[in-house]
């Protein structure tokens, strides 16, 4: 074979090899930077008492008042009994990941009604955790850690 040839054949593979490895990003790489990008992200949302229940606003994901029901209600209270004048608002920081800061632990237990159902382990109570969780995950984490603070950290 002669040199030229060799160097034909050379580049060939280098081309056959940049464009395998091009298809493998295209139809890869979005999947892995979107899991990777949500499984570490801290999320932040901010309840107040609304008409009898806790809600929150983002519209970054187009929600509006978007209640928390079916025992959820009552994990918030726990979560913002050391906040003064929780009602009028406080900060809920929440990610599938433990961070520092922490304070509770939310266990996935079972889908339910398009929703889901997590488990606190102390106090031991379970909530239901509607589809709205879709607008933050891709699928249903298998934990939520939570911290609740007042808005005003000053």
């Amino acid at each position: 074979m002669t040199a030229g040839l060799r160097w034909r054949v050379a580049g060939l593979c280098l081309a056959g090899l940049a464009l395998l490895g091009l298809s493998a990003w295209y139809a890869w790489g979005p999947i892995l930077v979107r899991q990777g990008a949500s499984s570490n992200s801290i999320m932040v949302i901010a309840p107040y008492w609304y008409q009898g229940t806790w809600v929150f606003d983002d519209p970054r994901v187009g929600l509006e008042r978007e209640p928390f029901v079916a025992g959820v209600p009552e994990m918030i209270d726990e979560l913002a009994k050391p906040i003064p004048n929780a009602k009028q608002g406080f900060r809920l920081l929440f990610s599938a990941r433990e961070f520092p800061g922490a304070q509770k632990t939310l266990t996935w237990v079972r889908g339910e009604s398009l929703g889901n159902i997590y488990r606190l382990d102390s106090p031991p109570m379970e909530g239901w955790i509607c589809p709205a969780l879709f607008k933050y995950y891709e699928a249903p984490p298998t934990t939520i850690h939570v911290r609740a603070e007042p808005l005003d950290r000053s």
